[in-house]
């Protein structure tokens, strides 16, 4: 398919209202994770995640896999690679259906609550939809948000998660109730809380390590503070970081349109330098724990999740 912008600055936005958000669910969402907001997509990807940690029965199962205790930097850019790879080139394409299987790998070993990574995919589709809302440099087109759910969906689909909401809206309404429903504060978010804050502040200078804190706190809303035990942002705090981002926005107005995808290209991965490079999907994925270490060559292609969901 041509993927090729139409001219001017709104040339990506042109070619996406002339495709089918169903049946070009990869497409559009390559085109407006990739190119139109890739910084953006980066950003509340980061926040997804964090998100997730609120629940309990997520941060417990982290926290006995030691991986963000010993590996976070690792941790990050394994599950960050993977979902790029699946949305550069397709999750039926041979590198997607591979990174689909070193997914299903890394999790096999649990068994996982169906609801759980019901909610997981849910904020891969809504966390960067209610960004970009808030703070991308122009609004999502309808086609975006339903290929955004759509394409999460084949994705979930792949990974043998159960009861997949067929609509967009109900999806996002089983996020609303599932966070009013589980979100509460435990020691276990609280740890896997603080050390992906402390991995954020590894970014910068050791100078800025106090800032980024506080940027970060202004950046939840309370209820994701209260579940990681975290203080809230302050008014004022929140009003800066808002303006920040707005002000970013604006900015961007005046950019050329990317003609080169950006959904691999991440200069906080640490783990695998000039990626993708000679690597492959199988070469990521964490290592030296307990879902890796046994690994069959039946789970390379089982699904993560062999549980209903309780719905």
């Amino acid at each position: 398919m041509d993927i090729t912008p139409k001219r001017g600055r709104y040339g990506w936005l042109r070619r996406i209202e002339e495709l089918d958000p169903v049946a070009d669910c990869h497409t559009i969402h390559r085109i407006t994770a990739g190119y139109e907001f890739p910084w953006d997509y980066t950003r509340s990807l980061e926040f997804a995640l964090f998100r997730t940690y609120c629940v309990p029965s997520i941060s417990e199962l982290l926290e006995k896999t030691g991986e963000f205790r010993d590996r976070p930097q690792k941790r990050y850019d394994d599950t960050s690679l993977l979902m790029a790879e699946m949305l550069e080139h397709g999750y039926d394409s041979e590198r997607g259906r591979e990174a689909l299987r070193t997914v299903n790998r890394m999790h096999g070993k649990y068994a996982i609550d169906n609801d759980d990574m019901l909610y997981v995919l849910t904020t891969f589709i809504y966390e960067p939809i209610d960004w970009i809302d808030s703070y991308g440099w122009r609004r999502l087109h309808p086609n975006e948000r339903l290929a955004a759910f759509h394409f999460y969906r084949e994705v979930g689909i792949r990974m043998g998660i159960k009861n997949i909401p067929e609509s967009f809206t109900e999806f996002a309404k089983f996020k609303l109730d599932y966070e009013e429903r589980t979100f509460r504060f435990t020691e276990d978010n609280h740890k896997v809380g603080t050390y992906t804050l402390e991995l954020f502040c590894s970014w910068f200078p050791t100078a800025m390590h106090p800032a980024v804190r506080q940027g970060v706190y202004a950046l939840m809303d309370d209820r994701m503070a209260s579940a990681f035990g975290f203080p809230a942002g302050s008014p004022g705090l929140r009003r800066m970081a808002d303006a920040s981002l707005r002000l970013r926005a604006r900015g961007e107005r005046f950019l050329p349109t990317r003609k080169h995808s950006r959904s691999t290209d991440d200069a906080k991965n640490k783990t695998y330098p000039g990626y993708p490079g000679n690597y492959r999907p199988k070469d990521l994925g964490a290592l030296n724990c307990p879902y890796s270490s046994e690994t069959s060559a039946e789970s390379l292609t089982r699904p993560a999740v062999e549980h209903p969901a309780k719905l």
